[in-house]
């Protein structure tokens, strides 16, 4: 049995050591409960916007027949860049175009579950120059459309990880401690938040495959 976590800088962790990051934390706790029955691969990339991982997945999922396809794009693709005069990296309606062939080109290549998630706040609120928004905004937004994607496709199961931060916010949790000091990716305390969040629901799903092969 496969998962492949196909996303970008969020998945891949960056700026942390890599057996520190969720997935990593995750592959040890699934080769613990699993054994050798599950292989994990990562193929996330820094940076990476819906558009260009859809470019890699003949090579980074598709080449693999994947049971199971962990979605994770959006803090890429909402980003606004100066040379772009105003124009997001990847527009909303492209975004989720997108996200539908993704999840297309997973399910014909053997996907059976197929997860995707809403990506965290981020402390990035001052608004651009060369944009009528902030990131923190448009990182909104892109969550929305996440959200409207997973309500459309019966086949995908959503974890809002947007929501849960804002309620583990609401406990008292200081956002800056989740982030690093680039106040978008993820610290240890972020990584193990990811982590509590996506373990149970994959554990639960990765058993029952299991024992239905």
């Amino acid at each position: 049995m496969t998962i492949v976590f196909f996303g970008d800088s969020i998945c891949f962790g960056e700026k942390v050591n890599p057996h520190k990051t969720w997935i990593a934390r995750l592959s040890a706790e699934f080769e613990k409960r699993f054994d050798n029955d599950l292989l994990v691969i990562n193929a996330s990339i820094n940076g990476n916007t819906t558009r260009l991982a859809l470019e890699r997945m003949p090579s980074d999922v598709q080449k693999y027949n994947p049971q199971l396809l962990f979605i994770q794009f959006g803090m890429n693709d909402c980003n606004f860049w100066q040379t772009d005069q105003g124009l997001p990296r990847v527009s909303p309606k492209a975004f989720l175009a997108n996200l539908n062939e993704i999840t297309d080109r997973g399910l014909n290549f053997g996907a059976q579950h197929i997860f995707v998630q809403t990506n965290h706040p981020t402390l990035r609120t001052t608004p651009f120059e060369y944009a009528n928004k902030s990131y923190e905004e448009s990182n909104a937004h892109y969550n929305e459309i996440i959200r409207a994607f997973a309500d459309m496709r019966t086949e995908v199961r959503l974890i809002d990880m947007a929501e849960a931060w804002s309620e583990q916010l609401q406990k008292g949790t200081m956002l800056s401690d989740l982030l690093l000091d680039d106040e978008l990716h993820l610290s240890i305390q972020g990584h193990k938040l990811y982590l509590e969040e996506t373990l149970p629901i994959l554990f639960e799903v990765i058993a029952d495959l299991q024992f239905t092969e």
